[in-house]
């Protein structure tokens, strides 16, 4: 279903967001906000932290949509959960962060990367302040524009859509193991469906 509809939806969005930036200890670190759907990188202060912020920018956004658009009561923006993973500070996390700016470049809204207003890449180029983006813990090279530009290899692109759908730890396979076990993400590293029955 469309969330945005014109440029003053997603700006609307955006001021949701940076609220909620003000009410809770999360850091935004890239995003960017496509016409039915979102994507955010950010870096929580507590375990309770990511939750808290999404279940309040959720409620706030779809009570601000039905009343701008006078639908009260016609029924739910969002189905389910938010889906979210941990992300190694490292190469993993650049590939997550040229995966999500180049969003509506991938979607053919706009032909390069950068000329979508509603992201992270175009409020560093434009020094927009519409949300405060936090400093990344890895330096971003110095070609990152044309990084984020080039489509990303078929492998790195199921892996990203594998963790997103599963809840997966991204990262070398020694710290997604460490972070699986230290956050309880086991389960997301097993196959699809159930286990094997063994025979006695």
């Amino acid at each position: 279903m469309r969330l945005f509809h014109k440029p003053e939806d997603y700006l609307a969005f955006e001021r949701v967001l940076g609220e909620g930036l003000q009410r809770y200890p999360v850091e935004l670190l890239t995003y960017c906000v496509m016409p039915n759907h979102w994507h955010l990188v950010v870096r929580p202060s507590t375990d309770e932290a990511l939750g808290r912020w999404l279940g309040w920018v959720g409620v706030t956004h779809v009570r601000r949509h039905h009343e701008h658009y006078h639908c009260r009561g016609g029924g739910h923006l969002y189905q389910g959960r938010f889906k979210s993973f941990p992300v190694s500070s490292d190469e993993h996390f650049l590939t997550l962060c040229r995966y999500v700016e180049a969003n509506a470049r991938r979607a053919k809204l706009v032909a390069r990367a950068e000329q979508w207003q509603w992201s992270g890449l175009w409020q560093r180029l434009h020094r927009a302040a519409t949300l405060p983006l936090a400093k990344w813990p890895v330096t971003r090279p110095t070609d990152w524009l044309q990084r984020v530009n080039r489509s990303l290899p078929g492998q790195a692109l199921a892996q990203l859509r594998e963790c997103v759908q599963r809840g997966r730890p991204l990262g070398d396979p020694t710290w997604v193991q460490a972070t699986a076990a230290r956050l309880d993400l086991a389960f997301t590293l097993r196959g699809p469906g159930r286990p094997k029955i063994r025979n006695q």
